[in-house]
């Protein structure tokens, strides 16, 4: 799930956050027009939760800043489960392009 970290910060619950410095894709989102910080990437979040996976809805929260996504919550299965799709958009160029296209074609504004 790398670059993606989920943890339990205390007992039943859990944060999955990204440290946007780690994102291998940062100059493709720069070069797309956007701004690879927490915002950003809480955007791409929520665009995967309802585009892919409608379940997840409501199902952790949302508390990113400038530099670091993150979402908490006590359902750790949730949480991994969006910590994989993230991860497989914060590793693949390709991956990253596609998702932002869609969005905006979609009229998707990412918060960042």
């Amino acid at each position: 799930m790398d670059p993606m970290r989920l943890f339990e910060f205390s007992p039943g619950e859990y944060s999955l956050s990204l440290d946007t410095g780690a994102a291998t894709v940062r100059d493709v989102v720069d070069e797309l027009g956007h701004e690879p910080n927490g915002y950003f990437w809480e955007g791409v979040a929520r665009w995967l939760v309802s585009t892919e996976a409608p379940a997840l809805e409501g199902r952790f929260d949302y508390d990113s800043e400038a530099g670091m996504f993150c979402a908490n919550g006590t359902d750790s299965g949730a949480l991994e489960e969006l910590g994989i799709r993230m991860s497989a958009v914060a590793t693949d160029g390709n991956r990253v392009r596609q998702l932002i296209a869609l969005a905006e074609a979609d009229g998707f504004e990412f918060d960042d």
